[in-house]
């Protein structure tokens, strides 16, 4: 299956080279046979993210997506059948050096212990193995350069051992590389640790430890850093913990399971993390009781908790606003207290408060006009809170005092007064206080100061401040809202890499998606976030959790990104490793969203794709009944179960839709059963599937017991659901009297509730069964009577209406009411386009063609409808029918009679027959060569006509005529060809060898379809009759050895014929001809130009050319232009002599012809040039120097 799917694609590569075009790679070949697909890569962003989607599985779910047809989704839900896709990790490794070279410096581990000549420190480098560093590829013949990331020294060394960096940290770092990095083996822990000894608090940020104290770890510790952020067991004290002082105790704890769950569960969307099932069943069915699959029906979550951006706007609209303070004018040598009370009050208190958050991330330009009002320019307002800040710091208002040089700092930082704003960071961090519990005052802090160390180089303080900030952010989530750039985080990443801690990175990794999903920057979240996935997949053993959340998430972002085919893959992904029946649900919408913008299907459009069966048989696996459960899970089972079941009904697998409605309605408890009216149209959709599966007496027991079960007394519109199916049972059993009883009773009880939908369908019913007992005018008045009720109906019913219009328009035809008839085809068909009902176009096209083609002939009206069912069979992509109709096609051309028609004709056959090749069908495909033969015998082109009749021959006569004669036919070609080339090596007599090729060989050849052979003779008598001067007869096998080239795809055969025809037709004096074939050499030369000899052909072809044109056919314009492309060449290979023979001739034809006296002026000092060089004594520019090409 997968070898011919790989066939097709091989012919039609758009869609395969999209999906490729989407995973970051170009594609270049397929080979079907070998079941390979050949790509490329051009950067190493590109290899960065194709090796992603590799690992993370993402490859092998697009490449399923693409290649699996419609009914494997159906049968391999209870198997586990998957594309195993191998990536040849060498040659993807080669690429990857190949173009990081290509590129320049590269990050590499060293695979071994080695010693580099330092350029910095005088003394040899040393780099253990597995140490990263930064590598120079050798220029001009120096040796590699190297930089270590520990320490920043340089060094050189011919061949280093080394290994790239995956992908991922490579782009990392080509995008960060200003940090140098300390290195550490350590890991990550959880839980509390004990001091080791004792340690001074140098600041309010601090804590301070006693040896044995326990600490208890807030967050995250990561030994690879020099901070923690902990908590005194004893005191309750919160503060920044020395990792150098501390050692784990009994209960610390180094697993990740619970950050990852949190990190997949913080990313995902509100929307999808309710249990809320309630919308899932909304909505009314149809009175079969039959459930559709759509977008709509789907809407999961809990309906109060709403999308990610409303429960932002909820939660701004809960935080409390700030208050706004007045700037009074600031006199000096006054007291000024009372001016800052408001201010002090506020900003006063060493907790933090939900307005503090506020207040610390807004901008310096919403500082200045909002919070702050009463003042004219940003100097004022300055001014006022530099005297506030004097004021507390003489009345001890310590807390007033940090604030007030935050704010004060990013007043500054706005205006790029950097050194200003650093005096009050520091200040800030300064401030005489007991200690810090404002982590989030202090984050931020940090966050600003570190950015200016960075901008001002100040690269100690910086990663003193770096370090500390680290910690706070592993310690408390909350401060990453602090952060207003990501360097922190890409310091983390990039340290946690250096030291090899994967738990580390996914941390970081994770601490980075967050950051940039809080800020809407979900295109910067999603490397990340693989990354983060990637972690997962590769440490499966360890971390024994369901990453599910992340592929929904990670889907969600590829949507926004419009990239269909790693969104579903991500969907599906998910869905493998559901953990809740949420998870099933929120990967079955994001899967129906990606396909339908995959397959371009409309929100009107109602049908499922099969390949959302898997994704509805995971969730009725999580909807098992149980005792305490509540009726909605029953309800989202039945309409799931429906929804199956018409997707197995949809593509032929009757068999599978009744066993799981059986399995829906047996397992559905006495307790908890569904209401009376979801079980009757359970057991309806059961009976209706049994009629489809040729089933009726089985069908019809379930429908009387669903009669049995309504009242006696009354009816109800759903028995008339109930009697207008029974009918249909009893037709299939033959029995037409109780069948019509059945249906009249239907009609009756639809009319007496106005239930025209059921109505329409009672009466087609009832004039299909008088159709099948012969009453054929009787039926055409039911048929008539239901296409006027469905008329009056509103949108939702198209599909019977159409079945029972192409049913009527049948009759009419076989009633010789051939205009009736087409009418109702016609009418159906514009239905079927107005509601998007592919299946139904399909039917009433081919009966349209049908139509015109035989009951009401019609050639111009059958090739068009015959060419709209080419499209919808290219569209449903069924290339076995789109063969068959474009041979049907290229019948009708041909009866046309006319040489446009026979080339229609042609170009249908060569498209039917590129599918039947394609496609394996060696039947078909021989007739459509013999059909090709003889539409180019109508078209009078006999050169061609033998070899496709050659070909079919082949096909139909191999193995029934040839292989008896096959090996003495051979042996004798070998030895005929054998005596000829005695005398075609030789210099005497070869005309000898003419009577062995041309007068027994090819003979034989021809017979015996030895194409090869026959080629081969072809051009020996070819190239033989050329050197005798026999050029007519030379020139018939020039062309057949063409025509065999170009048939076998022998490309350079096919070069060499072509020049010696041009060289037959200029010997000939038949220089048209011999101008195109020279041309047309040149057309299949290979490109680009890999050697000087191809070169110099170019430069000979084209003189030639050009001496024809001025020498034969008296064109000195259309010669100059040949002399050009030759001296072009002749430039490109360097040959001066060719340049002044060129130049010399340009001159002569500018000067004596064309009369441009600046070109020939120039060509004459060009040739003058070239001549010294070669030492040339005289040139000659006169008309008369040459009379012929030859």
């Amino acid at each position: 299956m997968l070898r011919g799917k790989l066939r097709i694609l091989q012919a039609d590569s758009i869609e395969v080279s999209t999906l490729f075009t989407e995973l970051s790679t170009h594609l270049i070949s397929i080979n079907s046979e070998e079941k390979v697909i050949f790509v490329t890569f051009k950067t190493s962003e590109e290899i960065w993210k194709f090796t992603t989607y590799y690992t993370i599985g993402f490859l092998g779910q697009c490449l399923e997506n693409l290649l699996f047809d419609q009914k494997y989704w159906l049968s391999s839900l209870e198997e586990d059948i998957t594309i195993k896709v191998s990536v040849q990790e060498d040659t993807l490794n080669l690429i990857y050096k190949g173009i990081l070279m290509q590129e320049g410096s590269l990050f590499a581990v060293c695979s071994t212990n080695q010693i580099f000549d330092s350029s910095t420190s005088g003394g040899d480098l040393y780099l253990e193995q597995g140490d990263i560093a930064q590598f120079e590829p050798p220029f001009l013949g120096s040796g590699w350069t190297v930089l270590c990331l520990a320490n920043g020294a340089r060094g050189t060394a011919p061949k280093p051992a080394l290994e790239p960096i995956n992908p991922f940290h490579q782009k990392l770092w080509d995008l960060y590389s200003h940090f140098i990095l300390l290195f550490f083996h350590l890991r990550l822990a959880r839980g509390t640790c004990v001091a080791t000894m004792a340690y001074d608090a140098e600041g309010p940020d601090e804590l301070s430890v006693a040896p044995a104290e326990r600490i208890i770890i807030e967050g995250l510790l990561v030994s690879c850093f020099d901070w923690f952020t902990g908590r005194k067991e004893s005191t309750g004290e919160v503060g920044l913990v020395k990792t150098s002082v501390v050692k784990p105790s009994t209960d610390t704890s180094y697993k990740l399971n619970f950050d990852l769950v949190t990190c997949f569960t913080v990313l995902l969307p509100n929307s999808w993390r309710g249990t809320g099932l309630s919308k899932v069943a909304q909505g009314e069915r149809c009175q079969a009781g039959v459930g559709i699959l759509t977008r709509e029906r789907m809407e999961v979550g809990d309906p109060e908790s709403g999308t990610l951006e409303d429960s932002v706007l909820t939660t701004e609209a809960k935080n409390p606003g700030l208050p706004c303070f007045t700037v009074n004018p600031v006199i000096e040598g006054n007291d000024n207290t009372e001016n800052f009370i408001s201010l002090f009050s506020f900003l006063d208190g060493q907790d933090y408060k939900a307005e503090f958050g506020i207040l610390y991330g807004l901008s310096s330009e919403i500082l200045a006009s909002s919070t702050f009002t009463g003042h004219s320019e940003e100097d004022e307002l300055i001014a006022f809170l530099g005297v506030a800040r004097e004021t507390s710091r003489k009345k001890r208002l310590f807390w007033s005092q940090t604030r007030l040089c935050f704010l004060l700092g990013k007043l500054c930082a706005g205006r790029s007064k950097f050194s200003q704003a650093r005096v009050y960071f520091e200040e800030a961090l300064s401030v005489p206080q007991e200690g810090l519990m404002d982590l989030r005052l202090l984050a931020s802090i940090y966050s600003n100061l570190a950015a200016i160390y960075l901008l001002q180089k100040n690269t100690q303080s910086f990663f003193v401040l770096i370090e500390r900030l680290v910690a706070l952010l592993l310690g408390i989530p909350d401060c990453l809202e602090s952060l207003e750039d990501n360097f922190a985080l890409k310091y983390m990443l990039k340290k946690a890499i250096l030291s090899h801690n994967k738990m580390a990175e996914a941390r970081a990794c994770h601490l980075l998606a967050k950051h940039h999903w809080a800020r809407a920057e979900g295109v910067q979240a999603v490397p990340y976030l693989e990354r983060l996935l990637v972690l997962c997949a590769e440490a499966q053993s360890t971390w024994s959790i369901s990453p599910s959340h992340g592929y929904l998430t990670l889907g969600r972002l590829y949507s926004e990104l419009r990239l269909p085919h790693l969104t579903a893959s991500s969907a599906r992904k998910a869905s493998l490793q559901p953990s809740t029946l949420t998870d099933c649900l929120s990967s079955m919408v994001l899967a129906l969203n990606s396909l339908n913008r995959l397959y371009g299907i409309t929100e009107q459009e109602a049908a499922v794709s099969p390949q959302m069966a898997p994704y509805l048989h995971q969730a009725l696996s999580f909807t098992q009944v149980q005792v305490g459960e509540c009726d909605q899970y029953h309800v989202l089972r039945y309409e799931l179960t429906v929804s199956l079941c018409q997707i197995f009904c949809k593509h032929s697998m009757v068999g599978q839709a009744i066993c799981c409605m059986y399995t829906f309605i047996n397992n559905n408890p006495q307790q908890l059963t569904i209401s009376i009216r979801e079980r009757k149209s359970a057991l309806i959709w059961l009976a209706w599937l049994h009629i489809d599966n040729n089933e009726p007496d089985v069908a019809l027991d379930i429908l009387d017991s669903v009669l049995a079960s309504m009242p006696e007394h009354c009816t109800i519109p759903q028995e008339g659901v109930v009697l207008n199916m029974r009918g249909v049972a009893l037709r299939c059993m033959g029995d037409l009297r109780k069948a019509a009883e059945s249906f009249q009773a239907a009609v009756d009880i639809c009319r007496e509730y106005e239930d025209m939908a059921n109505w329409a369908v009672a009466q087609a019913n009832q004039g299909l069964l008088c159709l099948k007992a012969g009453a054929k005018r009787l039926a055409q008045s039911h048929l008539t009577e239901a296409v006027q009720l469905f008329s009056e109906l509103d949108e939702g019913h198209e599909a019977d209406f159409i079945t029972v219009l192409l049913k009527l328009g049948q009759h009419y035809v076989k009633q010789h009411q051939v205009h009736y008839g087409k009418a109702c085809y016609e009418w159906a068909l514009l239905l079927a386009i107005n509601a998007n009902l592919f299946d139904c176009q399909l039917t009433a096209t081919r009966h349209l063609c049908n139509l015109y083609g035989c009951d009401s002939p019609d050639q111009a009206l059958c090739i068009i409808y015959n060419q709209y069912l080419v499209k919808l069979l290219r569209c449903a992509g069924d290339r076995g029918q789109e063969g068959d109709a474009l041979k049907a096609i290229s019948q009708l051309y041909l009866n046309l009679g006319t040489e446009r028609a026979y080339r229609a004709a042609l170009d249908y056959t060569k498209g039917s027959l590129g599918i039947f090749i394609d496609l394996g069908f060696r039947k078909k495909e021989a007739y459509g060569w013999l059909q090709a033969g003889k539409i180019y015998h109508l078209l009078d082109q006999t050169e061609l006509v033998d070899l496709y009749v050659q070909v079919c021959k082949i096909y139909k006569t191999f193995k029934t005529q040839l292989t008896y004669m096959l090996r003495d036919t051979k042996f004798l070609l070998k030895l005929l060809e054998a005596a000829g080339d005695i005398f075609f090596n030789n210099c005497q007599d070869r005309d000898k060898a003419i009577t062995f090729y041309r007068d027994r060989a090819l003979p034989i050849a021809e017979k015996s379809s030895c194409v090869h052979t026959r080629l081969r003779l072809c051009n020996k008598l070819t190239e033989l009759m050329l050197n005798l001067k026999l050029y007519e007869e030379a020139v018939e096998f020039a062309l057949t050895a063409l025509d065999i080239s170009i048939t076998l795809g022998e490309h350079l055969n096919e070069r060499v014929v072509y020049h010696r025809l041009a060289s037959l037709y200029h010997c000939l004096d038949q220089y048209e001809l011999a101008e195109h074939y020279y041309l047309k050499t040149l057309t299949v030369c290979p490109t680009p130009l890999l050697f000087d000899e191809e070169t110099l052909y170019y430069v000979r072809v084209y003189q030639t050319l050009g001496d024809i044109m001025f020498y034969d056919l008296k064109d000195p314009f259309d010669a100059a232009g040949y002399y050009h492309l030759a001296l072009a060449a002749s430039m490109d290979l360097g040959n001066k002599r060719s340049q002044l023979q060129l130049c010399t001739r340009l001159a002569t034809i500018y000067h004596n012809f064309l009369i441009d006296r600046e070109l020939s002026l120039f060509f004459y000092q060009k040739a003058r040039g070239f001549a010294a060089e070669l030492s040339v004594r005289r040139i000659n520019i006169s008309p008369d120097q040459h009379n012929s090409s030859t």
